[in-house]
């Protein structure tokens, strides 16, 4: 039997696992981009901007950290949904996913790199609608937006 998925608020200590976290799940998804080179820029834009404005709900099983998200409750953005790559398609993105719909009610957006096709599938598949396209402002990427909104 696996150990019961608990969701709780980012804490101080979270810090170097959600980074850690962070690399190994997107070098997974799109081994073609260096993570590596990333990772200073990653810490600071992770204490200097996400902490501080967005909401982050910590994945963990057994004490470690199995994904988060960070999402901004004002606006809504989706800034990142992250599940360790041992765990896709167990249901952890579905449950993150479904704690930043509780924290942003009125609706979510978020952009996705345009190659990251199993993204594109998941947010698909939860309900999500393109909406445009744009680039990445850092990589340049091609980019897709998307929304959801709450059925009335």
């Amino acid at each position: 039997m696996t150990a019961e998925i608990l969701l709780r608020p980012y804490r101080a200590d979270d810090l170097e696992p959600a980074l850690a976290l962070w690399r190994r799940a997107w070098d997974a998804a799109m081994p073609e981009i260096d993570f590596a080179a990333r990772q200073k820029w990653w810490r600071e834009r992770w204490t200097r901007e996400l902490v501080p404005n967005h909401s982050i709900v910590i994945a963990e099983r057994d004490g470690r950290i199995i994904g988060f998200v960070a999402i901004d409750p004002a606006t809504g953005w989706l800034d990142q949904i992250v599940v360790d790559p041992a765990l896709w398609n167990s249901g952890v993105a579905e449950r993150l996913l479904a704690e930043a719909k509780q924290i942003a009610p009125s609706g979510i957006q978020l952009d996705v790199n345009q190659s990251n096709l199993r993204a594109i599938r998941f947010y698909e598949r939860m309900g999500f609608e393109r909406s445009g396209s744009a680039a990445n402002p850092i990589s340049g990427a091609p980019t897709y937006l998307y929304g959801w909104k709450p059925k009335r």
